[in-house]
């Protein structure tokens, strides 16, 4: 499947930059979304200010959702949102739109990322302590087993582990650490009955990140692969081999990409690529490329166009897709891979021991944060080479740059968004919205499901802050 990650300034905005992205064969969407949206703001919060729509789409209520995917048939389409600690929100309201043109929740496809222990980690858009957050982790794993089963309600991040300084061994045994955090508590939970877990470990995904270290990258994936492969027999006696698979997307790096020559980042993001490619044994599902500018700030669509024509060149061009896996039988692919399975069964047994991802968040932070520093140092002295940014930084000017190489968000958004909102809220049923916040807060302090009373307030016009 191929993607780009992309939203921006308003809904009906992004639906025209997908629709384009589309149209030009991209095979399903990746939205973004703003800080506002990705917090539980609306626009006219005060803490919304300067943020609404800057790195993302605004979504904060079912008009919004029903402008974004506008002319995209939700039953056919395949639909990744990256969204994490408002998921439940954001899927209610996808939910509610589908519902409006009468597709079920059976028939969606697609992903929400809701993985909240990277949050914590790396991103920092948490907004309630790491209980009541796997609480509603679970109620959308549990959720979705019933009433969206084609939807993997949980997309587990190594791709952010790394960004925020993670070797390859502390990427893996995070990611799976949060991974059996969810699944323990899902089993605990006991509202999915033990002849259908084996689905729910199934419906788990994964966004991996892929770096410029080519043969580790493809060592790390296969390690990867077999590490989840254990995890579903050895913990979780789950007997389906296909329900087992490392279902795996990738965004490649955007640590490595700079600011300094930006035309280097091409070359990056194809090497990069064919990482995640090249092994069948564990190569990805769905790719999504980010712009050689993304250091300079959002892509514009032409810069998008080239990321995907990027897959497309190597999927409908080259043979590289036409042959067994490429490094089976490497002595080098093979030793390195066992190597990166000792060392992370080693630490994935080190976090447990801890109480698990979610019980050990300050401890895995301060790691994660010293493998950056440490990475820092490196570049900084000279022992990691960075092209064009402390070796070989001599260029030409580049015809690529200049005034409107970046594209940027009409400072008026902001100011439209909070009139959109206002209209919103005196066009309602006052009463509905009152009332369905009353049932959502019910189920919240009860312990039910929160997911139909999310869905009941998408439906009456409830919106994000609220």
């Amino acid at each position: 499947m191929m993607r780009t990650y992309s939203g921006h300034s308003t809904a009906a905005a992004s639906n025209a930059l997908y629709r384009g992205n589309l149209a030009k064969g991209q095979t399903g969407l990746s939205i973004a979304f703003d800080l506002p949206t990705q917090t539980g703001y609306d626009p006219d919060s005060p803490m919304a200010t300067g943020e609404v729509g800057k790195v993302g789409v605004p979504v904060v209520h079912l008009g919004h959702m029903r402008a974004l995917l506008d002319g995209i048939p939700p039953g056919e389409m395949n639909t990744s949102m990256t969204i994490n600690a408002t998921a439940a929100w954001l899927l209610a309201l996808y939910v509610a739109n589908a519902d409006e043109q009468g597709v079920p929740s059976t028939a969606l496809r697609g992903t929400t990322q809701n993985d909240i222990v990277k949050e914590y980690l790396s991103r920092g858009t948490h907004i309630f302590p790491p209980e009541p957050s796997r609480r509603l982790i679970v109620d959308m794993v549990t959720w979705c087993a019933e009433a969206a089963p084609a939807w993997n309600p949980i997309n587990v991040c190594s791709y952010h582990l790394q960004e925020a300084g993670a070797t390859p061994v502390q990427e893996i045994a995070y990611a799976l650490a949060t991974a059996i955090g969810v699944l323990d508590a899902v089993r605990d939970s006991g509202q999915v009955p033990a002849d259908r877990f084996g689905r729910v470990f199934g419906s788990i995904s994964f966004f991996v990140n892929a770096g410029i270290r080519f043969v580790e990258e493809i060592c790390k994936l296969r390690a990867f692969t077999e590490m989840w492969d254990r995890v579903g027999t050895e913990r979780y006696g789950v007997a389906d081999e296909r329900a087992r698979r490392f279902r795996y997307g990738v965004q490649v790096n955007s640590l490595g990409l700079t600011e300094a020559q930006p035309e280097n980042n091409v070359q990056r993001i194809v090497l990069e690529m064919l990482a995640v490619t090249l092994s069948k044994r564990a190569r990805a599902r769905s790719i999504q490329l980010p712009a050689w500018n993304e250091a300079l700030g959002l892509p514009r669509p032409w810069d998008q166009q080239w990321s995907l024509r990027m897959q497309q060149v190597l999927a409908y061009e080259s043979d590289l897709l036409e042959h067994e896996d490429l490094f089976d039988g490497s002595p080098v692919v093979e030793a390195r891979t066992a190597e990166l399975v000792a060392a992370v069964h080693a630490e994935l047994d080190d976090v447990l021991a801890l109480g698990g991802a979610f019980e050990a968040v300050d401890v895995l932070k301060s790691r994660l944060v010293t493998s950056m520093a440490a990475r820092t140092r490196r570049i900084e002295r000279g022992e990691q080479v960075v092209v064009g940014v402390n070796r070989f930084t001599e260029t030409e000017p580049s015809p690529l740059g200049g005034e409107g190489a970046i594209l940027r968000v009409d400072p008026g958004v902001e100011k439209e968004m909070v009139a959109d909102v206002e209209r919103w809220r005196a066009a309602r049923d006052g009463r509905a919205v009152d009332a369905a916040l009353a049932e959502l807060r019910r189920v919240a302090t009860s312990g039910e499901n929160v997911m139909p009373a999310s869905i009941a307030l998408a439906r009456a016009g409830g919106t994000t802050g609220e």
